[in-house]
């Protein structure tokens, strides 16, 4: 046994960055089968991530260092800017080292980071070096052919030959408003598009978004702890509030530029950008209230655009990882372009579309595009609303092509994959085995395993997963590990949910869990419940929240009724943790509903809606000022304060790092205000230098050991 997992799980958990240390990740298979790229640390308590080369042919696979961190630094410490620590929080990237790379058409060249300069690593050969830049360098990424690296710096897109020869900016900015090649907040806090910029097929010119955000009102960020400090001054467009201007140029290798026109009045949003050699380049771009996007052509001469495709919902147009993209044109007589691969919700389902077909129906539930062969395209998808059987919480890998779909991954579980041509690397994660396992195929047969450095917990969880009530609500309910099968006392329960738009917690994985089975080992019945709102199960099941987060609540107490009729629950003892949205619903479960809910642990709470982002909060709650109703009824404060009033006192611990830039403290302070306006005891714990995550190992540890105690004094199981 070693010393880590002699630790308590508290700091085992915080220490391993929950057990993800040591995993391998980011993974990219080379056109030809030779090769597969990935990240990985040396140890699960390790952050600085390697960049690694499994080689696929010869006798035996053989795994290699393409570039060491350690090496490359010479031992010095990281030192990141602050767009390269403003990038890492929008990801929730908590490791080091090496976390991304970008590679040529051939996987032959790799590009990266470290301390805000520029590298690449030639991958065959297995050698890595640095190449001058003016730094801090962000996002380098070489041209398909590999003659060259472009990559950010200062609010400037610059372009440097991949032997460090001939360095020079394509566009740079005007002023200090303006940046080149890099995602707006929006963009990439909630659009999941972290780019700005797209190299052409042929490598000579790209696609370069630019970033105006004069007209984005300006919030203070500090640091009370500091007050010799001033305050960070950040862009952050509020919901009804003017979003950056962003427009897309055609930029040539010798600083030439072309706009991209289409109808930014209507489409404000750009979303997506797709080019490849099998089409011309395509974007997705959307209204503002996001029940209108369009798919547009490209001409990369002239700029002009053409519509390919249009998409309209009376609710909203979700985004999709993967999509939109170009399947080659394989047909015969075919006019050798491609045909457009999306998503839609259709019929009732979630389905994938392949040219003018669609390819799935109402038994799979397509989650992402993974890969796009010349005959199939690789998805990620869960069981459908018409699926012979629930699969609760379980995501699979599925080959699509024209005669259906075939299942890759076996066994139930988590799946997610990687791919190209006959290679696919499937990683799997399942309630019985600890950790993700990693497996190489070619031609549908095993070839190679991933080792994972991850440390085993030093607990193991046990989570059911049933569906509750009249709803089927996915859930997870887990029981201290000691207690014996026949022992019927009642227990305390903890809800634990996240229970919002993109926060599944009900996973078919064991490591999924760990955290709430620590508390359940605490002398808890945990529930994990997936309400409406949540991803995975519909189209309607995730829209049915449009202008009603209340909604959100009622599931979480449908599926506490609903279990406590086969789980020993004490009803009298309800208590309710979350962190984000949860913390949010842990907020107004305690404040709508006390008849139910006895205490909360309420972390990093959204508690005025009018302070969260343009993208989010408007796709489900719509203009505040064109209903601001909306946002009162769903707000857990307004300007008179608490929305409720009237209702029982709950004991309530209000947690909030006070860094946090996407969800900032003044939710949690206005939230206090409100409380103690209302006469209402409550406790608040400052994170001092903490975002939006927790990464750091002492925080992390006593934030959980803190709660505990919160909650066993609230519910009075401190007195035995």
């Amino acid at each position: 046994m070693t010393a880590t997992q002699q630790l308590s799980f508290p700091r085992q958990s915080a220490r391993t960055q929950r057990f993800t240390l040591g995993a391998p990740r980011a993974f990219t298979v080379s056109p030809d089968g030779a090769r597969v790229v990935f990240l990985r640390s040396s140890s699960g308590t390790e952050r600085s991530g390697l960049l690694r080369v499994l080689d696929l042919d010869g006798p035996a696979p053989r795994e290699r260092i393409a570039a060491d961190p350690g090496e490359l630094l010479g031992g010095a410490g990281e030192e990141l800017s602050a767009e390269e620590k403003a990038r890492r929080e929008r990801s929730r990237e908590g490791s080091a080292g090496i976390v991304g790379y970008a590679v040529d058409r051939a996987v032959e060249l790799a590009a990266f980071t470290l301390s805000g300069r520029l590298f690449t690593a030639e991958l065959r050969a297995g050698t890595a070096r640095e190449l001058p830049a003016p730094g801090p360098v962000i996002d380098p990424r070489p041209s398909p052919d590999g003659r060259w690296v472009a990559y950010a710096t200062g609010g400037s897109l610059r372009v440097t030959g991949a032997e460090g020869d001939g360095d020079r900016p394509l566009a740079e900015p005007e002023d200090a408003h303006v940046c080149w090649g890099q995602a707006e907040f929006v963009a990439a806090e909630e659009m999941g598009r972290s780019r700005g910029y797209w190299w052409a097929p042929e490598s000579d010119r790209l696609l370069v978004a630019r970033v105006d955000d004069r007209a984005v009102r300006r919030w203070w960020i500090s640091d009370p702890a500091h007050p010799d400090r001033e305050p960070a001054r950040v862009a952050y467009p509020a919901a009804g509030t003017p979003n950056a201007e962003v427009r897309l140029y055609v930029v040539a290798l010798d600083g030439g530029r072309t706009e991209v026109v289409w109808d930014r009045v209507r489409h404000p949003y750009l979303a997506r950008v797709h080019w490849s050699a099998d089409g011309p380049p395509l974007l997705l771009v959307q209204s503002r209230d996001q029940r209108t996007q369009a798919f547009l052509e490209v001409d990369p001469d002239t700029g002009g655009t053409r519509l390919v495709h249009l998409d309209e919902d009376p609710v909203w147009l979700e985004l999709f990882a993967g999509v939109p993209a170009w399947a080659p044109d394989v047909t015969p007589g075919g006019r050798g372009g491609g045909r457009l691969v999306r998503i839609a919700d259709e019929g009732g389902a979630r389905v994938l579309a392949v040219g003018d077909r669609v390819l799935t129906g109402a038994d799979l539930h397509v989650r992402a595009v993974l890969g796009v062969g010349a005959d199939h395209v690789l998805v990620s998808a869960s069981a459908g609303e018409g699926a012979a059987a629930p699969e609760t919480g379980e995501i699979h890998v599925y080959r699509v092509g024209a005669r259906g779909a075939e299942r890759l991954s076996e066994g139930p579980g988590v799946h997610s994959a990687a791919g190209c041509g006959d290679v696919t690397v499937i990683a799997s994660a399942g309630l019985e085995a600890t950790g993700t396992s990693v497996r190489v195929l070619r031609g549908g047969r095993v070839v190679a395993e991933v080792a994972s450095y991850a440390e085993r917990p030093s607990i193991t969880a046990r989570p059911r997963l049933v569906e509750a009530g009249a709803r089927r609500i996915p859930c997870a309910v887990l029981l201290p590990s000691d207690r014996a099968a026949d022992d019927d006392r009642p227990l305390p329960v903890l809800m634990d949910p996240y229970g919002g738009p993109h926060g599944q917690r009900v996973l078919a994985s064991h490591h999924a869990h760990l955290t709430s089975q620590w508390f359940a080992d605490q002398g808890f019945a945990v529930v994990v419940a997936d309400g409406r709102g949540t991803p995975g199960r519909s189209p309607e099941w995730e829209k049915s929240v449009r202008d009603d987060f209340g909604l959100t609540l009622d599931d979480q107490v449908e599926a506490l009724r609903a279990l406590a009729g086969t789980f020993p629950f004490d009803l009298d003892r309800v208590a309710v943790r979350g962190w984000s949205y949860g913390g949010y619903l842990a907020g107004m479960a305690v404040l709508r509903r006390p008849d139910v809910f006895h205490a909360a642990v309420v972390g990093a709470p959204v508690t005025d809606l009018r302070l969260y982002d343009t993208h989010w909060t408007e796709r489900y709650l719509g203009d505040p000022a064109a209903q601001p109703e909306v946002y009162t009824a769903n707000s857990l404060v307004g300007d008179d304060g608490l929305t409720v009033a009237g209702t029982p006192h709950r004991p309530m611990m209000v947690v909030h790092g006070l860094a946090d830039d996407n969800v900032v403290v003044a939710h949690a302070l206005r939230l206090s205000s409100a409380l103690l306006s209302a006469g209402r005891p409550h406790e608040v714990l400052p994170l001092t230098g903490v975002t939006h995550m927790t990464p750091q190992e002492q925080i992390a540890e006593n934030l959980l050991l803190l709660q505990v105690d919160f909650l066993k004094r609230s519910l009075g199981m401190d007195r035995g």
